[in-house]
């Protein structure tokens, strides 16, 4: 088990992020489902928890077989795909990813907003307090992405919003912006097989890295996209999105699930 806490400050407020954060994951996985791989969605509804109470309950598929390295495409069927089960309960959300074809494999993240600039350091002493981690600040206009990824229009140095007037972030925007928030994410990597264990923990950490600055980069440059949506709109929007994104994935995946499962059943 490899256990890392990020932080990730954004120049914006934990009720702006909360849309923004809808608005960001939906056209990403509309962007990101082509030729068959990308994000299917299973499941998405309200839930309510005993404890968290009212939130939104999400099932996704998310198929990578080429995004993986070599030496993992050599272990795993050609098809393929990883279970994402998703609570949100914002500012408080739990995402778990598991795969059928690796028992022992397993991401668990718990995340929590605040408006500050990450400077919690007791926020998940109820979940983890003595737990040994390493704590990654992750700088969305400093830190560098993968050249594949990278897009002058999202990069939030020389992106600048005309709705909020914010953006052109410089070195050191985090000491002094305003507003400014924080999304904290504890994440839980598990790969218990002897040999393989280290290696690939280490790799999925990268990848949740690469993600996660990714991700929260195209959440602050796209901003006048969904500054003005309200929740109904960006609910609506998210609907629109899943709809049109399951299309592209499942054309060619439909015949080939109940074989996939089949194998998988088989395997264990």
């Amino acid at each position: 088990m490899l256990l890392k806490e990020y932080r990730i400050c954004m120049p914006l407020t934990v009720d702006e992020y909360k849309i923004g954060q809808l608005y960001m994951i939906s056209k990403h996985s509309h962007e990101q489902s082509d030729r068959g791989e990308g994000v299917e969605v299973v499941q998405n509804e309200p839930f309510e928890d005993p404890h968290h109470g009212n939130g939104q309950f999400t099932e996704k598929r998310v198929y990578l077989n080429s995004k993986l390295p070599s030496w993992a495409r050599a272990v795993v069927p050609k098809i393929f795909y990883v279970t994402e089960k998703a609570w949100n309960y914002y500012p408080y959300t739990i995402t778990e990813y598991t795969c059928s074809f690796l028992p022992k494999f397993s991401i668990h993240i718990e995340t929590k907003y605040e408006d500050n600039k990450g400077s919690n350091d007791s926020i998940f002493d109820n979940e983890a307090k003595d737990l040994e981690r390493e704590v990654c600040f992750i700088d969305i206009a400093c830190d560098e992405i993968p050249e594949r990824y990278y897009k002058e229009s999202e990069d939030p140095k020389h992106f600048k919003s005309e709705k909020t007037g914010r953006g052109q972030l410089r070195e050191g925007w985090r000491d002094s912006h305003q507003p400014i928030m924080c999304s904290y994410k504890l994440v839980t990597v598990k790969f218990e097989v002897w040999g393989l264990q280290t290696r690939v923990e280490q790799f999925v950490h990268k990848v949740v890295r690469d993600i996660l600055l990714i991700g929260h980069r195209q959440a602050f440059a796209w901003v006048d996209e969904w500054y003005d949506m309200t929740m109904d709109d960006v609910r609506e929007y998210e609907k629109n999105m899943h709809e049109q994104t399951n299309i592209k994935v499942c054309n060619q995946h439909s015949s080939t699930v109940d074989d996939i499962e089949s194998h998988a059943q088989t395997s264990t």
